[in-house]
């Protein structure tokens, strides 16, 4: 056979190839494609909020301060539990709750308890669960799905009664879209947005482990935007509804389910963590209308529902497009505190560029041996030289102070149990935003996201003032040094006090230092 029938005989092999693989992908598709949606009942917001209890309590507060938000910060996480058991509580219309994880545990099940109690008493409950976990609470779903006044959604789901590591492989792209968005609303006149997850380590319920995190309680303009933003996502063509995905639940399990969870309430009626819900500082001002908000001009800013679909021409629709302005208009500080930090080329240059110019960018994340993620930190650890040079100060939370001190650091409580989770940002002292963002690659491109920003020179002077107090108390200030032609970082702070210098990554074990040195290798940036 000459050369050339040679070449010919490996490209129609190659043909045949591609063409099985083609026909196994088509096949594969089909056997994994997910149920037809097509008759599912579309739902949107009540306007008629303003009717209810809660839309008569705030009504005075906000004719008073026309065209402005009322906002209070939630960073401990009793509060941030009972803010949403209470308001559920006071519930009269609708509940809509959008949330990534919603775990069933003491939290999960008190939550639902209340969703239970509200729905009993006539109130509208939407759930929008994204579906990355969405089985381990499958059974509890169907059967909240069941009750006449709640109705449960997934988001983005895995096909039922298929192998998930193969799904994985086949769906790749679609299942790496994730709804990372955290939002309660009551009445479309009270909403809390922010890093939490349902879940005890959030709320400060689990004894051994918890998140540092940071909501807000908002009433006043943006509740309806939030309202809008998750009709948008309940309504998209990637929200399943439980009865279709799953399967239709009885009268039989939500009567069971209501039983289960009335049981747990009781049991847990006499601990300390569920007398928060009527004997905190914050239970007391939600109960008799004095809480202590805060007014601002403020807006909500996510990403749009089609984040996945939308490419380059939708950027106007995306979180970070919303955000951008208020990181790049700052003059003279930026304080960025996020648990995951990768923040790509583009995003890099563009913090490298504030520094040159005289503004002050601060970043707290985690470090390799906080940080609940080795492969986020073998991204986030490429860009630190990079920074690092240009004038960005870094800081990574030590993993010995906070288990010595962290609660006496009311800035970010929670700390003495585990790792940073909060994700907010300070600009120039005026402006601050809380929401679900980390500043990372999956948020930047990937997954959906939700936040406020508010002009309040007050609270985001404080928190500016915050950070600056106490940042050194609870985390290593990374910095550089060069010396015979080589640049050597180091970590000052840790046991020894604020002039110990530590040569090495704080506290990491070697298997942690080995892992993150492997997965540096590894082009996967752009999921981290």
């Amino acid at each position: 056979m000459t050369e050339a029938g040679v070449k010919r005989s490996w490209l129609r092999r190659f043909g045949y190839l591609i063409a099985i693989l083609a026909v196994g992908a088509f096949i594969m598709s089909l056997f994994y494609r997910l149920p037809d949606i097509s008759g599912r009942k579309q739902s949107y917001a009540i306007d008629d909020g303003a009717v209810t209890s809660l839309g008569r309590e705030f009504a005075s507060e906000l004719a008073a301060n026309p065209g402005k938000t009322g906002v209070f910060l939630l960073p401990h996480g009793r509060d941030a539990f009972a803010a949403r058991a209470l308001l559920a509580r006071k519930a009269e219309k609708t509940i809509d709750l959008q949330y990534y994880m919603y775990h069933q545990d003491t939290v999960g099940s008190l939550l639902t308890h209340e969703m239970l109690r509200a729905a009993d008493r006539g109130v509208r409950v939407r759930m929008l669960i994204d579906d990355i976990y969405g089985n381990q609470g499958e059974d509890t779903w169907v059967a909240l799905n069941a009750h006449p006044k709640i109705e449960v959604r997934l988001w983005n789901p895995w096909k039922r009664g298929r192998n998930r590591m193969i799904q994985s492989l086949f769906r790749a792209l679609d299942i790496n879209y994730r709804m990372h968005s955290k939002s309660l609303t009551v009445d479309n006149q009270a909403t809390i947005l922010g890093g939490r997850n349902i879940g005890d380590e959030y709320f400060d319920a689990d004894t051994e482990v918890a998140f540092s995190d940071i909501d807000v309680l908002a009433i006043g303009p943006p509740v309806a935007e939030v309202s809008s933003e998750f009709d948008q996502y309940w309504n998209s063509e990637f929200a399943y509804p439980v009865d279709i995905l799953v399967r239709q639940g009885t009268d039989k399990e939500v009567n069971a389910l209501r039983e289960a969870r009335t049981a747990f309430y009781e049991k847990q009626a006499t601990t300390d963590y569920v007398q928060a819900l009527t004997e905190s500082g914050l239970a007391h001002g939600l109960a008799d209308s004095s809480l202590a908000f805060s007014w601002s001009e403020a807006r909500v800013i996510h990403d749009s529902s089609h984040k996945k679909t939308l490419g380059k021409a939708g950027k106007d629709e995306l979180l970070i497009s919303q955000l951008a302005p208020f990181i790049t208009g700052s003059k003279k500080k930026v304080d960025i505190v996020s648990p995951y930090f990768v923040p790509g080329d583009q995003a890099a240059d563009g913090l490298c560029q504030l520094a040159q110019n005289g503004v002050q960018v601060r970043v707290l994340t985690n470090s390799l041996a906080s940080n609940d993620v080795s492969a986020v930190h073998a991204g986030y650890s490429k860009y630190r030289r990079k920074l690092l040079r240009c004038g960005v100060q870094l800081f990574e939370l030590d993993e010995s102070l906070k288990d010595r001190e962290g609660k006496a650091f009311t800035w970010l409580p929670g700390l003495k149990k585990s790792s940073l989770h909060a994700k907010t940002m300070v600009f120039d002292g005026e402006y601050m935003f809380v929401g679900s963002f980390n500043f990372d690659q999956r948020s930047l491109h990937i997954n959906n996201e939700i936040g406020l920003i508010f002009h309040n020179p007050e609270l985001a002077g404080k928190s500016a003032e915050n950070f600056e107090k106490n940042v050194k108390n609870i985390a290593f200030k990374v910095e550089f040094s060069r010396q015979g032609g080589r640049e050597n970082m180091h970590w000052v702070g840790g046991q020894g006090g604020p002039d110990t210098v530590i040569e090495e990554e704080p506290y990491a074990t070697t298997g942690q230092k080995l892992i993150v040195g492997i997965l540096k290798w590894l082009p996967i940036d752009s999921q981290l």
